[in-house]
């Protein structure tokens, strides 16, 4: 058989309903992994649903617990046929937010496939089994045109705990890098840069949140009575944040801006056009970093957001001051900033500033990756996937968004290339989730085409 025949079968995987039946089975599960009570449904994804699937590609697999306590477990699945030939690592996870059905529409339900037209709705359709599965659906297409082999060697890493912020994820990883060492991670998640565009990403931007609190007093008092003599929480709080970011949202902390964008990823968004969809907000023009196009102010630069900010009681104001502030506010971040020590950097700004009563706290942090768009393994990938769509996808060197791609690239030492199999407007993380079919089609195929090229490579790789 052919590499058109894998394609070919691919297509077919979904054409002939067996990925719709897959992919129900695996959503019924309600692998809600920001529910500790959940744990028996996430070791029962990874036994009852993901083992098969390498079984039958003659991989063998394991569970592994999670180092931490409450921790989702893990899967780690190999199948070694040549140590001379390349390895991959393929990787996904089997856990969803949680369901939420009581915000899904009338006739929806998180944990039921249900197809209308192109869109299949279901909680973890588009984030993130519908998309792993896919992939090693193609691993297995791939298997049988090839008569029984890949020509690759392959491990697979399923966790179940991305949703909760990956606990454990990087301490698994440090334990088992020699088990989990390949020459290259492929794998799935995310949305594509539109629908109708195959979309390769690289890493991802950081992402750290930190809350801004002022208590001023115990208790509030008559804005009559005391307006004027009282330092009003909210009012310090406002303009404490408009010193860390201006009304156009520019950075206004010299550190906290993204260095100096490199040649290769200015090169690489020179024609990314984010957004335009029909379900798109309209980008605001003049917001963000000054001079840099649309995608690069995404892609390519830093942003602050305020994500929440309270004082008093918004939903039954009174005449009072009140006495307290707080503001939850996240720093999306590339390459280079030094978002680790953004504690130190906020407190000395704002001490600077005069709001020295204004106390700062870390809550979470995400580091940020970028593999080099000249990288040979991006340069092959994307070859590919030009050879089987007919034209070439769009490349970001880095997702807008967050993941764990540092586990990879720093903890294992593997370049990454991702490439999605969702959309934009797939509503991940909210009421109505779905994948697109035609995505859904064209994703099978687009790895069919890469698995079956990877075992078509060098021992060392992809061709220069």
């Amino acid at each position: 058989m052919s590499r058109t025949d894998a394609i070919a079968r691919a297509a077919g995987y979904v054409d002939s309903g067996a990925f719709r039946t897959e992919l129900s089975r695996r959503v019924a599960l309600r692998t809600e992994s920001q529910d500790p009570a959940a744990l028996p449904e996430l070791h029962r994804y990874l036994t009852a649903e993901i083992g098969p699937s390498l079984d039958r590609i003659g991989a063998r697999w394991r569970v592994v617990e999670n180092p931490l306590p409450g921790g989702g477990p893990f899967l780690v699945g190999h199948r070694d046929e040549d140590p001379a030939r390349p390895t991959v690592l393929v990787y996904g996870h089997g856990d969803v937010v949680l369901g939420q059905p009581e915000r899904w529409r009338d006739g929806l339900s998180p944990w039921t496939v249900t197809v209308e037209g192109e869109r299949w709705y279901g909680r973890g359709t588009a984030d993130n089994k519908g998309q792993h599965t896919l992939n090693l659906a193609a691993l297995e297409q791939v298997l049988a045109a090839r008569g029984g082999r890949l020509g690759f060697n392959l491990k697979v890493l399923v966790e179940t705990g991305e949703e909760a912020g990956s606990a454990g994820l990087r301490e698994m990883a440090a334990a088992h890098a020699d088990e989990l060492a390949a020459d290259v991670l492929i794998a799935s998640d995310g949305p594509r840069l539109a629908a109708e565009r195959p979309t390769v990403f690289l890493g991802s931007r950081g992402a750290v949140g930190f809350t801004l609190r002022l208590d001023l007093r115990h208790g509030t008092y008559h804005s009559g009575n005391w307006g004027g003599l009282l330092r009003n929480p909210g009012t310090v709080l406002a303009n404490a944040i408009a010193s860390l970011v201006d009304g156009r949202g520019l950075i206004r902390v010299p550190e906290l801006r993204a260095p100096d964008m490199p040649e290769p990823v200015r090169r690489a968004l020179a024609d990314i056009t984010p957004g335009g969809g029909p379900d798109d907000p309209a980008i605001d023009d003049g917001w963000g970093e000054p001079g840099l196009s649309p995608a690069e102010r995404l892609l390519g630069a830093n942003a602050l957001e305020v994500l929440a900010f309270t004082t008093g009681t918004p939903d039954a104001p009174v005449n009072a001051i009140p006495a307290t502030a707080r503001a939850h506010c996240q720093l999306r971040f590339v390459v280079g900033t030094p978002a680790h020590d953004l504690a130190r950097i906020v407190r000395e700004h704002l001490d600077a500033h005069g709001f020295d009563m204004v106390e700062v706290e870390v809550d979470f942090a995400m580091a940020a990756t970028r593999v080099d768009p000249d990288h040979p393994w991006v340069r092959w990938s994307v070859a590919s996937i030009a050879r089987t769509t007919g034209a070439p996808p769009a490349v970001l060197p880095n997702l807008g968004g967050s993941l764990p791609n540092d586990v990879f690239t720093d903890v294992i030492g593997v370049p990454t290339v991702w490439v999605p199999h969702s959309y934009p407007a797939c509503a991940q993380h909210g009421p109505d989730e779905h994948l697109l079919a035609p995505i859904a089609r064209e994703g099978a195929q687009i790895m069919a085409g890469l698995f079956w090229d990877l075992g078509e490579s060098g021992p060392d790789g992809p061709p220069a």
